[in-house]
C-alpha cells in the first residue's frame, strides 16, 4: 500500500513539478500598426498590453537614422508616445521597454512608416546579456535551494555540520547570483550596457519592480542560513534555518507570473509551499552525500528521518505543483504549441529520471546500506547523478525568464483591440472586442484635447476596408452609464486594415471627427 502511494505521489510530482515562471506582459496592438505605412506622421504611437505596465525606456529613431526625443505616459493598460511634429518620411523605428505587474522589464521593438517605407533597424540587449540574466538566475536558485535547503536539512535532520563547505558555497552562489541579478535586472530595464552597472541608474530602476523585493528577500534568506552554522545554541540554528526557509518561500512569491497569476489567494501560498517543498528536497542531496562519505554508520539513521518528513513535504509539493501547473497551462495542447510547453516537457523527462533515482535508492540501496554500512559507494554514486539532473533541472526552470507561459499567451489572444485616436480638437480611446473576424463590440470613449470628457449629443461610427473594396458603413452609438458610447454586433466579416471614422455630434452646428486605422486578425 505505501508503495502504491509513493507510485502515485511520485506520478503528480512528475506532472507538476514547476518551479516559478518569471515571464512577460504581452503587446496586444500598437495604432498605427507594425509594419504599417501611413499618408501623414501620426500624432502619438499607442502600445496596449493585455495587463498593466509602467513605461521605463521609449527610443525614437526616425527614417533619417536620428534619436529622437518622445513623451511617454501609461493609460490604463496602454502606452501613449508623443511623437515628434517633424518626422521625415520612411520608416521609423520605436524600441520600447516596460515593467510588468510581475515586476520583469518587456522590451520589443516595432517600425511604421510614413509615406515609404525605407530601410531601418534597432538594436536592443540580448544573446549574450540574456546569458548572463540566464546564469544569474540559475545561481540564485542554487543559493536558494541547495544553500538554504542544505542549511535547514543539516540543523534538522543531519544534526551535524556535514556538507558544511558546499553548503556554504552555494550560499555565496547564491548572493553573488541575486546581487547580478539585480543589476542585470536594471540593466535590462533601462536597455543599457554592462558598464552601466557602475551607475546608480539600474541598481534603482532594479529596486522599483517587484523583483527588486523578491531578490532583497532572497539575500536577507541566504544570509540569515550563513548565520545559523554559528548560532550560540540549537534552539538558535532552529529558529534561524526556519526563517530562512520561509524566506525562501516568501522570496518565489512575490515575484513572477506564478505567484502574481490571479486568484493571487492561491497561487501566492502555492508558490510559498512549493520553493520550501523543493529547498527540502534539494537541499538533503549534498549532506547525505558527505555524510556517507565521512559517517557510514550514520547515514540510515538520517535517511530514515528525511524519508518520514519526505512523506508531507511531498503532498505540499504535489498540491502547490498542480494548482501552479494548471494555472500557468490552462490547457493539455499547451504543453506542445507553446515554448512554455516545451520547457516544461523537457523538464518533467528530466524529474522522472530524478524520481526514478530516488525510488532506487528508498527501496534498494537505503536497504542495502543498513545491512553492510560500510557499501555506501552504490548510494553515493545514485545521489551524484541526482544532482547532475538537479542542475539541469534548474538550468531548464531558468529559461522560463524569457518565455511567456501559455495563460498570458491566451490572454492576449482574447484580448480586445485598443485604438487610440489624437487630433489637437478632440480624441478617442477605442475598445474592439473580440477584434477578430465576426461580430465585434465597439466601446468609444471620447475625449477633449486635454483629457476631459467630451460633451457629445451624438457619435456615429463609420467603418470601411478600402483594400477588399467594402464601403463604408455607418452604426449609431448609444451612450452608456458610464459615458461611454457603444456599438454592439457590428459585422467585421474580413480580416485586413479597416478605417474608422467617428463623427460626434458636440452642438446643433459643431461636430467633431476622428479618423483611424485598425487590423483585424
Amino acid at each position: 500500500m505505501l508503495r502504491a502511494i509513493a507510485a502515485v505521489a511520485a506520478l503528480l510530482v512528475a506532472l507538476c513539478f514547476a518551479t516559478d515562471a518569471f515571464a512577460h506582459a504581452s503587446l496586444v496592438a500598437a495604432e498605427p500598426a507594425d509594419g504599417s505605412v501611413v499618408a501623414e506622421a501620426p500624432k502619438t504611437l499607442q502600445l496596449q498590453f493585455n495587463e498593466s505596465v509602467t513605461p521605463a525606456v521609449v527610443n525614437l529613431i526616425d527614417a533619417a537614422g536620428q534619436t529622437r526625443a518622445v513623451t511617454v505616459r501609461a493609460v490604463d493598460q496602454s502606452v501613449v508616445i508623443v511623437l515628434p511634429d517633424d518626422l521625415p518620411r520612411g520608416t521609423q523605428v520605436v524600441s520600447y521597454r516596460v515593467v510588468s505587474q510581475d515586476g520583469h522589464p518587456v522590451a520589443g521593438s516595432l517600425v511604421f512608416s510614413i509615406g515609404v517605407a525605407t530601410a531601418n533597424t534597432a538594436r536592443s540587449n540580448g544573446g549574450p546579456f540574456a546569458i548572463l540574466i540566464w546564469l544569474a538566475r540559475i545561481g540564485v536558485y542554487v543559493g536558494l535551494f541547495a544553500g538554504v535547503g542544505g542549511t535547514f536539512f543539516a540543523v534538522w535532520i543531519g544534526q551535524g555540520s556535514s556538507g558544511a563547505r558546499v553548503i556554504n558555497g552555494a550560499l555565496a552562489v547564491g548572493v553573488a547570483g541575486a546581487v547580478a541579478s539585480l543589476g542585470l535586472q536594471g540593466l535590462d530595464l533601462l536597455d543599457l550596457p554592462l558598464g552601466g552597472l557602475a551607475t546608480s541608474a539600474p541598481w534603482t530602476g532594479a529596486l522599483g519592480t517587484s523583483l527588486g523585493p523578491s531578490l532583497l528577500i532572497a539575500i536577507a534568506s541566504m544570509v540569515i542560513a550563513g548565520f545559523a552554522w554559528r548560532g550560540p545554541t540549537r534552539i538558535t540554528a532552529w529558529a534561524l534555518t526556519v526563517l530562512a526557509m520561509a524566506g525562501v518561500g516568501l522570496s518565489l512569491a512575490t515575484s513572477g507570473h506564478a505567484a502574481t497569476a490571479s486568484p493571487k489567494s492561491l497561487t501566492a501560498p502555492a508558490m510559498f509551499l512549493h520553493g520550501v517543498a523543493i529547498a527540502f528536497w534539494v537541499g538533503a542531496l549534498a549532506p547525505l552525500v558527505v555524510l556517507a562519505l565521512t559517517s557510514t554508520g550514520a547515514v540510515v539513521p538520517v535517511l530514515q528521518r528525511f524519508s518520514r518528513l519526505a512523506v508531507p513535504v511531498v503532498g505540499f509539493l504535489v498540491l502547490s505543483g498542480l494548482g501552479l501547473a494548471v494555472i500557468q497551462l490552462e490547457s493539455f495542447h499547451a504543453l506542445i504549441d507553446t515554448r512554455y510547453g516545451i520547457i516544461l516537457l523537457v523538464k518533467l523527462t528530466l524529474v522522472t529520471v530524478l524520481l526514478g533515482l530516488a525510488a532506487l535508492n528508498r527501496y534498494r540501496l537505503t536497504p542495502a546500506v543498513a545491512a553492510d554500512p560500510g557499501n555506501t559507494r552504490p548510494l553515493i554514486g545514485s545521489i551524484l547523478i541526482e544532482c547532475v539532473v538537479v542542475a539541469c533541472i534548474l538550468a531548464v526552470v531558468a529559461g522560463w525568464r524569457f518565455t511567456p507561459p501559455p495563460r498570458v499567451l491566451a490572454a492576449a489572444a482574447q484580448a480586445p483591440l485598443a485604438i487610440h485616436i489624437h487630433t489637437e480638437a478632440a480624441m478617442a480611446q477605442v475598445s474592439i472586442s473580440p477584434g477578430k473576424v465576426g461580430s465585434d463590440d465597439f466601446v468609444l470613449q471620447l475625449m477633449t484635447g486635454d483629457f476631459a470628457a467630451l460633451s457629445a449629443k451624438e457619435a456615429t461610427l463609420t467603418l470601411s476596408l478600402p483594400e477588399r473594396g467594402i464601403e463604408p458603413f455607418e452604426r449609431g452609438a448609444t451612450r452608456g452609464p458610464d459615458g461611454s458610447w457603444h456599438v454592439r454586433g457590428v459585422p467585421l466579416p474580413l480580416a485586413g486594415r479597416w478605417h474608422m471614422r467617428i463623427d460626434a455630434l458636440v452642438t446643433d452646428f459643431e461636430k467633431v471627427t476622428l479618423e483611424g486605422d485598425f487590423d483585424v486578425r
